[in-house]
């Protein structure tokens, strides 16, 4: 029979995966990265075995065979169900004696607090919020595009650029700088040669999230029509953080509003000032902190309240994370 760590802690997301091995006193024993998680694209089993091949180099890296626990904050774990059928997958692996699956949002919220309280608000791809109380209540968006409400996200704000400058370039909308920038950024010489572009695939479908930094480099120079996305975007994020706050009763009281994923992260100017201003104005209570700490902390630090550790080893582990 092979040892035993305290935590596997899983971070994974749609373009990549993180692994820590734990043990009980909060020491890091080994750390792995892998390939995406993206059960929806290539089924459950083959996520399952992609995981594992991750897993399996950071458990004989970290000279165990087992965890007590594992955390698993997963993407596309978007519903209670889901996170149901991710959990009951994990179980049949045997990496744990007891397994926890949570939307990978909570991972970003654990990692930016002391204690598992606060709200957490990721804009990367798409844009998603929960919140957490230390006695276990939660509050969460199902977080899947339109049909569930949501605006906003990398791929959303690309969307929302091009609908105005193609509006712009045929004369259905006011004028923008977006109808040069967004062209001018593949090189070409105008949106109806970037539309025929993206129709046909001579640009993949999935380079369009490279318009988002130029929307926001446009907003930053002005443009009135991208600064006016941009403060939509920041209205989304406050409108989600606060009616989380109020859901779990936190509007009253200090309480963190961690902002994670690429959008957030950034240092947009005019979105940090106005997100703060927002929020200022909806939850006074509230600050608002970026988090720039690997996600997988958060999944560690979530597992080790799981186990019952001392703050010490809790502590321990931020610090190697934060080191």
């Amino acid at each position: 029979m092979g040892l035993t760590a305290s935590v596997l802690a899983i971070d994974a997301g749609n373009s990549k995966t993180d692994v820590a091995v734990v043990a009980a006193d909060g020491e890091v024993l080994a750390t792995a990265r892998g390939e995406g998680f993206r059960p929806p694209a290539v089924g459950v089993t083959a996520a399952m075995d992609a995981l594992g091949d991750t897993v399996t180099r950071a458990y004989g890296a970290a000279g165990v065979t087992a965890a007590s626990h594992v955390s698993a904050c997963l993407a596309n774990a978007d519903l209670p169900v889901e996170e149901e059928r991710l959990a009951a997958a994990l179980h049949t692996r045997a990496w744990g004696a007891s397994v926890d699956v949570r939307n990978d949002t909570f991972a970003i919220l654990r990692a930016g607090v002391a204690e598992p309280r606060g709200v957490a608000v990721v804009c990367g791809a798409g844009i998603n919020c929960v919140g957490m109380r230390p006695d276990g209540r939660t509050a969460r968006f199902p977080a899947l595009g339109r049909v569930s409400g949501d605006w906003g996200g990398g791929w959303g704000l690309a969307e929302e650029a091009l609908w105005h400058a193609a509006r712009a370039a045929d004369g259905r909308g006011g004028p923008t700088d977006l109808a040069r920038a967004l062209p001018a950024h593949f090189g070409l010489p105008s949106m109806y040669a970037l539309i025929e572009a993206l129709h046909l695939e001579r640009v993949p479908p999935s380079r369009r999230h490279e318009l988002t930094p130029v929307l926001f480099a446009t907003a930053a120079e002005g443009d009135p029509v991208a600064r006016t996305i941009v403060d939509r975007l920041a209205q989304e994020v406050v409108t989600m953080a606060a009616v989380a706050l109020s859901r779990l009763e936190l509007l009253e009281e200090e309480t963190p509003v961690l902002l994670g994923g690429g959008v957030l992260t950034a240092g947009h100017r005019q979105l940090d000032d106005r997100v703060r201003e927002l929020l200022a104005a909806r939850a006074p209570k509230a600050v608002a902190h970026v988090v720039r700490a690997r996600p997988v902390l958060g999944a560690a630090l979530l597992g080790l309240d799981r186990t019952g550790a001392e703050v010490a080893a809790q502590d321990r582990t931020r610090a190697f994370f934060e080191g």
